[in-house]
């Protein structure tokens, strides 16, 4: 071979080697975008994964949210379509008692309570447009609550309907004391008549649930007007309100505001401290109707008083 042809030769395997590297450098660079493109894919495909996780897991949020939601209002949709019975159910948890519990204490003259002192204000004959919203005023500063016995003909006046609507929604319980008031007609020669007084007592019945507004409530404790032991042959009643889970409550103590001549405020205060006095559960009787001011006038010397000898505050249900 001559030189000439083993320089072409050399030449040619230069050339050759040279465009072998070349083929092997595009090869590693294509790869290496191959691996670029692959990482950019993966990388946009975890991204949208994840977003598209999130996205599920805000609407699982939003579906469960709803959910609650939904389940709330029925469940505020039951409550307000069960029966309220005599008083709103956070303050009857709260301050209320069973009503035939004191029922048969007071009727066994039974009033040492376990020792425990308790007080129920009990206000008859309302409410009424001028008197009954200054008591609400006392009790609601004091940040105690009583036991309205409302009537009938009280709920007829102009405005009253109003007064029991705040009487319930401040959280006193509410009682019925008939819708006449009218001894001949309930007590005929002294005697229950049992037809007219269920007659009476459901008549109001139906007519403070008008005033309230409400289809739901209702109330099992009763108050005879005059007081059932002022009565005669009243059994038919006693078995009346134990058949219907009912308490017909009188009282163990009175400020005397409906007794006698009228009195001040100082006479009702110590007419209620001397009724009241050595017992440990006490039913205290005072009226919130028209014409007795001077009960205003006390209400709030006499809570004071029960406060200091450690009395708690509850109401009859």
């Amino acid at each position: 071979m001559t030189k000439r042809n083993r320089k072409k030769d050399s030449s040619a395997n230069i050339n050759f080697s040279k465009n072998s590297r070349g083929r092997k450098r595009r090869k590693r660079l294509n790869m290496k975008k191959v691996l670029l493109l692959l990482l950019i894919v993966v990388t946009i495909g975890g991204c949208v994964k994840i977003a598209l996780a999130y996205r599920h897991e805000q609407e699982i949020a939003r579906v469960e949210t709803e959910n609650k939601e939904k389940l709330k209002k029925l469940l505020e949709n039951n409550q307000d379509s069960q029966k309220v019975v005599g008083q709103k159910k956070q303050f009857k948890e709260k301050v209320g008692v069973d009503a035939q519990k004191v029922w048969n204490a007071l009727n066994a003259y039974d009033y040492d309570n376990g020792g425990k002192k308790e007080v129920f204000l009990t206000f008859d004959d309302g409410p009424s447009t001028t008197n009954t919203p200054k008591v609400l005023e006392i009790l609601k500063n004091n940040g105690v609550k009583g036991t309205f016995f409302v009537i009938g003909r009280s709920l007829r006046m102009d405005g009253a309907p109003e007064i029991l609507k705040q009487i319930y929604e401040e959280g006193h319980a509410i009682g019925n004391h008939s819708y006449t008031h009218d001894y001949s007609y309930l007590y005929p020669s002294r005697v229950l008549n049992m037809n007219n007084f269920l007659e009476d007592f459901n008549k109001n019945s139906e007519l403070i649930n008008k005033s309230l507004g409400m289809d739901n409530f209702s109330t099992r404790v009763i108050r005879c007007p005059g007081g059932q032991l002022s009565w005669k042959e009243t059994t038919p009643l006693n078995e009346y309100m134990i058949k219907n889970n009912m308490a017909s409550i009188d009282w163990n103590a009175l400020n005397g505001d409906a007794e006698g001549a009228k009195k001040n405020a100082d006479q009702l205060y110590d007419f209620a401290v001397k009724s009241s006095t050595g017992n440990n559960l006490i039913v205290l009787l005072m009226h919130d109707t028209y014409g007795k001011e001077e009960t205003v006038k006390y209400l709030d010397k006499i809570i004071k008083y029960y406060k200091s000898n450690g009395y708690e505050f509850k109401t009859l249900v």
